[in-house]
């Protein structure tokens, strides 16, 4: 190697020497003298050169092995007094070659560890990292109670490159104080948790004030118990919330107590035997506070949809459930559909005849869901009837298939006749709707003394009180999922028509648009449940099929929609169209790049209507809200009396410009 930095740094003569050479040669043909002179003046100079060079190369060399010895020592030298521990091993066998002093304190050994394995001296020690070709270890080492970030690199000790002549050097960085701090940080990160009182409206009733006072004073008790070793803040921010803020070391031991607060909470129970429970809902890893109390609501709305009675737990990634079972996701419980499908099968059975009526203009959701309930009442062999208008559906293709069945002769019958045949042991069961004015027949309602509803919308400033039973679940995908769930306890799959479960499939379907949209664990389950039962999907997909004028003015609808706000396709239609195909251009306008929302508005008679999707962002359910409407987040309708297309267009727009100032 020096030889070859000796011969680089060499001044290159050969030549001139061979210029000079040639001059003398020629010069012999015309004076022997003069070439004479230039070939003994050429042998002097190359001596000269030569001796020059040789003096020269040995200065360069001694040069370069002062270097190199200076260099060695300070490597050495380096090594050896390092502040940083050091120690160097063989990663195929974890033997150790050398350590400096550092090493030998951080490990507690006063000689040496030649011959000794890294994973003796630190047992917490792993070297696969060096072999993936990491300079840095995933993870702390922890030694002697202080924890290390080790940092390293791997050599090659011979030519071929094998693994046995690999050498790992490590430097092992003292980070217990730093660790200290992080973790210090992490623990002291503010909770937020809201701690709602499931049944209180149940808890309430029909109780003295002085009875309230003494029950909310000992679920207060119970609360401030349970939140004492958590030194946090707790107060009641509404008649039935509960605020809770503490620092996130005290979170683990919380939630793990919470089941004995669930039962501690269950000991207050009212004059009329109603237990008091609870739900926990908590946000933490936010931003900011008002980021974090948006965890809580997320939390606690989660946990409710989940059948209450537990704990969430969100951070800016996912949920976490506590609860009586392993952490699982996006998974309700069926407890409350249990309870209520026992309380549906003594009404029915209690009951002189069944009543099953859904919205105007009833849809697949509301047929199928209607279905439901006739298998259920000829199970207990109740006489049943399904409460429609043939001039008003928008599910005639499920209908006709339902009546060629021999078990629905007879069904269908009209409101009037209904209304004739109702009598005092009548049960009217309500599907896919809870307000009173969206019913089929509001004079039926009125007639029926016992009535259950069945519904997957939230609730609107009016509903149908006082029910017997009041199934309605806000996070269910369709009224069709929640008339399965119900079929599971109280019949078996060879009791259910073919006909029955494929038209309870194409309701949830309708409602999920083709499970993309609302779907959750439970609707799935369903679905499996109704395709055991003998649905077939490939029948389910041709109720969904439309003839070509109906493809047509779907399009045409499409084609005369405009954007609103950037993100809101609305198309406003100044000649009626079906709602079928209004609903299924809503549906198609969601495809549009960049759209959050839909709005398609058309006349009928001297009404308005207005069909709305959404894609989750934006709640078309509260947008509606104002202009008489309802439905939920990604589905919602209205129907405005007495108005043009002309008049309702600037009133949308008006709704939804304060739905986002309200944002």
């Amino acid at each position: 190697m020096n030889k070859k930095i000796a011969r680089l740094l060499e001044p290159s003569l050969r030549l001139y020497f061979a210029v000079f050479v040639c001059l003398a040669v020629v010069s012999a043909f015309f004076n022997i003298y003069l070439a004479a002179v230039e070939a003994v003046l050429l042998v002097v100079l190359y001596l000269y050169f030569r001796s020059t060079n040789i003096r020269r190369r040995k200065e360069i060399l001694k040069y370069i092995e002062s270097v190199t010895y200076d260099v060695d020592s300070a490597t050495k030298d380096t090594m050896l007094n390092s502040p940083i521990p050091m120690v160097i091993f063989k990663p195929e066998s974890d033997e150790i070659i050398w350590s400096n002093d550092w090493f030998l304190q951080i490990t507690g050994e006063r000689e040496h560890l030649f011959e000794t394995k890294i994973t003796d001296a630190v047992p917490s020690f792993s070297s696969r990292w060096l072999m993936e070709g990491k300079s840095e270890s995933p993870a702390e080492v922890e030694l002697r109670g202080k924890k290390y970030r080790v940092y390293g690199y791997l050599a090659h000790t011979e030519p071929s490159g094998s693994a046995r002549g690999l050498v790992a050097t490590t430097y092992w960085i003292d980070i217990t104080d730093l660790s200290s701090v992080r973790s210090e940080y992490v623990l002291s990160r503010p909770v937020a948790a809201i701690i709602l009182l499931d049944n209180y409206e149940d808890l309430m009733k029909n109780i003295s004030d002085n009875s309230r006072s003494s029950i909310l004073a000992r679920i207060d008790d119970k609360l401030n118990t349970w939140a004492a070793p958590a030194h946090g803040l707790l107060c009641r921010y509404d008649r039935d919330r509960y605020i809770f803020v503490f620092e996130e070391r005290h979170l683990s031991s919380l939630i793990s107590g919470k089941i004995s607060l669930l039962d501690s909470v269950r000991e207050v129970v009212s004059s009329d035997g109603v237990p008091a429970t609870i739900s926990i809902g908590a946000g933490k890893d936010a931003g900011s506070f008002d980021e974090l109390f948006r965890y809580a609501a997320l939390s606690i709305e989660m946990a409710l949809s989940r059948g209450g009675d537990q704990a969430v737990v969100k951070n800016r990634f996912h949920f976490e459930f506590y609860g009586g079972r392993s952490k699982e996701l996006e998974k309700r419980t069926k407890v409350k559909s249990r309870v209520m499908a026992n309380v549906l099968g003594e009404l029915v059975s209690d009951s002189s005849q069944v009543f099953v009526m859904g919205h105007k203009f009833a849809d697949l959701d509301s047929v199928g869901a209607a279905a439901g309930i006739c298998c259920i009442a000829r199970k207990k062999k109740i006489p049943v009837h399904i409460v429609t208008a043939p001039e008003e559906t928008l599910a005639d293709a499920v209908i006709q298939r339902l009546v060629k069945q021999p078990e629905y002769a007879g069904v269908f019958v009209t409101a009037q006749d209904a209304i004739l045949s109702a009598d005092s042991s009548s049960l009217l069961v309500v599907v896919d709707t809870n307000r009173p004015e969206q019913v089929q027949s509001e004079d039926l309602l009125l007639s029926c003394n016992r009535v259950a509803v069945i519904d997957h919308h939230r609730r609107a400033a009016t509903y149908i009180g006082e029910a017997s039973l009041n199934f309605h679940e806000p996070y269910a995908s369709s009224a069709c999922e929640l008339v399965t769930e119900l079929l599971q306890y109280l019949v078996e799959p060879t009791d259910i028509l073919r006909v029955e479960a494929e038209a309870l499939l194409a309701g949830i379907v309708l409602d999920t648009k083709n499970f993309t949209t609302r779907t959750g664990g439970r609707t799935f389950d369903a679905a499996a449940f109704l395709r055991r039962s003998g649905a077939d999907t490939a029948e389910v997909k041709k109720l969904f099929q439309s003839d070509l004028a109906s493809m047509v003015a779907r399009y045409d609808i499409i084609r005369a929609a405009k954007m609103y706000r950037s993100n809101i396709a609305i198309a406003a239609l100044g000649s009626t169209v079906g709602r079928i195909a209004a609903a299924q251009a809503a549906d198609e306008l969601l495809t549009i790049a960049g759209t959050q929302a839909s709005f398609v508005l058309f006349p009928v008679g001297d009404s308005v209507i207005i069909s709305a999707r959404s894609m989750g962002d934006i709640n078309v359910q509260v947008i509606l809200e104002d202009l008489g409407g309802g439905g939920n987040a990604a589905t919602a309708g209205a129907q405005i009396p007495d108005k043009t297309v002309e008049q309702v267009l600037p009133e949308l727009h008006a709704a939804i410009d304060r739905y986002f100032e309200d944002a």
